[in-house]
């Protein structure tokens, strides 16, 4: 029986530094498919993971974007989730959510995205067989969809908006899409706000605003389609920044305003950028935990509309390949990937983004 022996960054608890492991991986059973993992996105939510702002069964891996080189492939298991043919030596594209087609949100609601159980995948014993990314070989246990990266397009482009290309692609579903000529606004530049910003602009959206820092992120939010960036930096109070976004828009505040910066304060502002009869999506909130201050007769009087969206569904990934297919040679996608980082470095990846000195880091071989 083949083996593979390779190492993986474990969380061992909250606010510790990740340890180096070094595992042996076993021929993929029945339905699985055994990965050499080439790029581990490093996601803003692995660092409130990693500060222990969510519970989690410590000890685990980290990591759960990843695009990877097939080494076996159990039996069984000739295509990809969407019917394509793979064989070792292709690349593949997942996230380790593995819906269980067991609970009310798989089978009544049909929303996989909200399956209480598709976690189970992701968190499990770090000594043993895992799907996350910051490590050398994974296994995407049977179910668990993924989807082929095809022979023209780069490793890198499919990785550089991570998870938050399906997870916008998502959120624009529940949004009721962007129609063309409308204004929006998207708070924060990381890799949430540049998927929210390119695909607003894929969209027809006019204008496009973009709301955070760094400068470098503003500038890659720019060759993404915005037609506006709004420095923090610059202009650090919430009223100058709501001001300047009801000048751009003819005083009328934004159609359609997405959060996606991942900080409690940016719901309360961006209740005041939303137009009357606006709509405003929350994406980046996932694992930012607490309270904040709202005026609640905005949503009333101004006719608001609030929507949340969390994850992705498997078709969303898919979605994410076929855009990046089309699109990368067109955009800065490859050029968003700013570091790299090996297996043995984690730990300063996590504080590199936790400081907001990457567009997107990732971790795989040197």
């Amino acid at each position: 029986m083949t083996q593979w022996t390779g190492k993986r960054a474990v969380l061992v608890g909250p606010d510790r530094p990740l340890e180096i492991h070094e595992v042996t991986e076993r021929e993929p059973g029945p339905g699985e498919v055994l990965v050499h993992v080439t790029h581990g996105g490093v996601c803003g939510t692995d660092v409130h993971l990693w500060r222990g702002e969510m519970p989690l069964p410590n000890p685990i891996v980290l990591g759960h974007e990843g695009v990877a080189v097939i080494e076996a492939l159990g039996t069984g298991v000739s295509t990809d989730s969407a019917g394509e043919a793979v064989a070792v030596g292709d690349r593949v594209y997942w996230q380790p959510v593995v819906p269980c087609q067991r609970c009310y949100a798989c089978t009544v609601l049909g929303d996989v995205s909200m399956c209480e159980n598709a976690f189970a995948g992701v968190f499990k014993d770090a000594a043993g067989p895992t799907a996350a990314s910051y490590c050398e070989y994974a296994t995407l246990g049977a179910g668990l969809p993924f989807y082929r990266v095809p022979d023209d397009t780069p490793s890198d482009a499919v990785i550089a908006l991570g998870c938050a290309l399906p997870t916008m692609l998502q959120g624009l579903e529940r949004l009721g899409g962007i129609r063309p000529g409308q204004s929006v606004v998207v708070q924060g530049c990381g890799p949430v706000g540049l998927a929210a910003a390119w695909l607003a602009h894929l969209s027809g959206a006019a204008p496009l605003i973009v709301i955070g820092a760094p400068q470098r992120r503003l500038e890659m939010a720019l060759r993404f389609g915005a037609t506006h960036t709004l420095d923090m930096t610059e202009l650090p109070d919430p009223a100058a920044r709501a001001a300047r976004v009801r000048e751009i828009t003819g005083g009328h505040g934004a159609d359609v305003v997405i959060e996606a910066a991942g900080v409690l304060p940016a719901f309360s502002e961006g209740l005041n950028l939303v137009a009357r009869a606006g709509r405003y999506l929350i994406v980046g909130l996932w694992s930012a935990p607490g309270t904040v201050a709202i005026e609640p007769r905005l949503i009333n009087n101004l006719n608001l509309q609030i929507i949340g969206t969390a994850l992705a569904q498997p078709r969303h990934l898919h979605q994410a390949v076929q855009l990046v297919q089309t699109h990368h040679a067109h955009f800065p996608l490859a050029e968003a990937v700013t570091h790299r980082y090996r297996i043995e470095d984690s730990q300063r990846a996590l504080e590199a983004v936790a400081r907001l000195e990457t567009v997107k880091a990732v971790i795989g071989p040197a």
